[in-house]
């Protein structure tokens, strides 16, 4: 590979038509940029400046490579400025994991604000079900996720932020006899009939409603299941049964539902900001920090009423 300082100290020749003030720009004696144009010119076998004791010129030849040199070495400025911006985490990409719903309002704030600092950044959504995205961040297709403390504590190498926490509510119809309460205990709703979301898209969540019930003296008696949560919402309110979910799926809901806080604390959920700890990409903490921001910034907004 050449090295770049004979063409560096001919452009700066070719602009002033001086070495002399050319050397005074490079900061070198006028002796060592002669020598460099000398070496060029032999390296690249053509003659490149007429020169005499009273002026310097461009040939043919030098006109046509100052023009190529020049932007040669604007494009190899640009390529280290690229990979120094790179490495801080500037220009790149992140790919977010999300469930949607828990941070609706909050998340294209904050990805709104982060392209603003970061604009270069490619920033890519992928939207999956409760029981996926976990794994996907394990297994590295995502950088972020934003999603639910259940199932966190069985996975190993993830740092976490809580957002903010939801309790469960029993989401009745509005003609059930629950519906005009505001709260009740998990034990009254032993002998409803259950709509729940199926084990496989999330054992975590199925388990901890099964636990909470198991502590209360009985076990829930499920009449109908569900790979989807929309769906869930729509049996209730077609009249199958009652279902438990936190309190946020109320974005969700038709106005025929009801949701009645339950007073467990077995039964709370954090809405959380995870990501894996030896994941290289250097634009995750310029990410956290942006959140760190907004939530010093705004936090009642986003998790007052709006989504609690």
């Amino acid at each position: 590979m050449m090295d770049l300082r004979p063409i560096r100290y001919f452009v700066a020749v070719a602009e002033h038509l001086n070495f002399t003030e050319a050397a005074k720009r490079l900061y070198v004696a006028q002796p060592a940029v002669s020598q460099q144009i000398a070496y060029l010119e032999r390296k690249i076998g053509v003659k490149l400046l007429c020169r005499n004791k009273h002026s310097v010129r461009l040939t043919n030849a030098g006109a046509i490579f100052y023009r190529d040199a020049v932007e040669l070495l604007h494009k190899l400025d640009e390529a280290i400025e690229n990979a120094r911006q790179a490495e801080a985490g500037l220009i790149g990409n992140l790919s977010i994991g999300l469930l949607g719903v828990p941070v609706r309002n909050f998340l294209p704030v904050l990805v709104r604000r982060f392209r603003q600092a970061c604009p270069q950044v490619n920033i890519r959504f992928h939207h999956y079900q409760l029981g996926q995205i976990l794994e996907k961040l394990k297994s590295d297709e995502i950088d972020v996720a934003f999603t639910l403390s259940v199932g966190l504590q069985s996975v190993g190498g993830l740092a976490h932020q809580t957002l903010f926490t939801q309790p469960h509510c029993a989401i009745v119809h509005q003609d059930h006899p629950l519906a005009a309460r505001s709260k009740i205990s998990l034990a009254e709703l032993a002998d409803e009939p259950f709509v729940v979301l199926e084990r496989q898209e999330h054992p975590p969540g199925y388990d901890l409603l099964l636990t909470a019930c198991a502590k209360h003296g009985f076990s829930p008696r499920i009449v109908n299941q569900a790979s989807r949560i929309d769906a869930v919402l729509m049996m209730v309110d077609a009249g199958f049964g009652i279902t438990v979910l936190p309190r946020y799926h109320r974005m969700l809901a038709s106005p025929s539902l009801r949701f009645v806080e339950i007073e467990d604390e077995d039964l709370r959920v954090d809405i959380l900001v995870c990501w894996k700890t030896a994941n290289p990409n250097p634009t995750i903490p310029l990410f956290l920090q942006e959140m760190d921001r907004l939530l010093a910034e705004r936090n009642a907004d986003f998790f007052g009423a709006g989504e609690k």
